[in-house]
């Protein structure tokens, strides 16, 4: 149904209810082909920096152009979901990156997606679609586009006075709205991610060598970590956030409101013994529900066997 709102105030709905269902940011893009700054994206897939994700190769048409994605989108709704911990692992413990310590943030932010979209719909008949990285969308463009912030020479998307600690998710729908304006870049003269990163996977600004990247290698990569890299893990079992941690914006950070992100007890507790020994039905039981399954059982016993020797 169609209740007659003007654009200007559907729009302000809109971000009030975004608001309201604890997204820690929101705005708004118009849908609309970015052949010419999907350049960037086109030589880094070129370069072969996305290592083996052969994934992100494909539908390339439909990345760059929402109406091939979805038809009739007109806008572009982005939205940002805090992650920030509450309470960390020991540094002296075998580390998870931070977005991992919780519940899957695929399961959290669809249903709060579709709580806005089920919500625009009854004031405003509306179609479309919603995604968190879960199709051929470049989520941190359009986040930038719709004025959330500006991507940092590190390739996050930094958020003003926030940091990068948030995971993104888009409606796309088929109605005109008030649009945001991108952000300017404020990294400034800053080089403290590419100076932090272990394995040098930031190349230079902005650009991030995959093939490098401890994120890559122990959560995607199903091969065997190269051994000139795994002195470079320290303590890193899964995942890497050595270039958010250095980044002046994260001192801003705010731990999540979101109780599923943050780390279970027993997460907490595990020490590098309960790891070196870890059963199956015992990671099971601690990662239920968990984006560390990304990696699987056997994926994270071998970054565990890497680490260990570092020890």
């Amino acid at each position: 149904m169609s209740l007659n709102y003007s654009r200007k105030e559907l729009t302000k709905l809109i971000k009030e209810k975004a608001y309201k269902l604890g997204f820690s940011a929101v705005g708004i893009a118009k849908a609309e082909s970015i052949s010419h700054d999907s350049i960037y994206f086109k030589n880094w897939i070129n370069n072969g920096f996305h290592a083996d994700m052969a994934y992100l190769n494909n539908h390339y048409d439909k990345r760059i152009n929402p109406e091939l994605l979805v038809p009739g989108t007109k806008s572009i709704i982005c939205v940002a979901l805090n992650y920030f911990p509450k309470t960390f692992i020991p540094e002296d413990e075998y580390q998870i990156s931070w977005y991992a310590y919780g519940k899957d943030y695929h399961i959290i932010m669809k249903d709060k997606l579709k709580q806005l979209f089920d919500y625009i719909s009854e004031i405003q008949t509306t179609e479309g679609r919603l995604f968190c990285d879960t199709a051929p969308v470049l989520e941190r463009y359009w986040a930038w586009k719709a004025g959330l912030g500006w991507i940092g020479k590190n390739t996050q998307l930094i958020i003003p006075k926030a940091g990068s600690t948030f995971f993104l998710g888009e409606l796309f729908i088929d109605i005109d709205l008030e649009y945001d304006t991108p952000q300017e870049n404020r990294c400034g003269k800053c080089t403290k991610c590419l100076e932090a990163c272990p394995t040098k996977a930031l190349t230079s600004p902005y650009i991030l060598n995959s093939n490098r990247c401890l994120s890559y290698l122990t959560i995607e990569n199903r091969n065997d970590i190269p051994e000139k890299y795994i002195e470079k893990m320290n303590n890193k079992i899964y995942g890497c956030d050595d270039c958010l941690k250095v980044c002046p914006w994260t001192r801003f950070a705010k731990p999540t409101m979101i109780e599923e992100f943050n780390a279970s007890t027993a997460l907490l507790e595990m020490n590098k013994s309960q790891w070196n020994n870890l059963k199956l039905e015992e990671y099971q039981i601690l990662f239920k529900k968990s984006a560390v399954k990304r990696a699987k059982f056997n994926g994270l016993t071998r970054n565990i066997e890497a680490a260990k020797l570092n020890d």
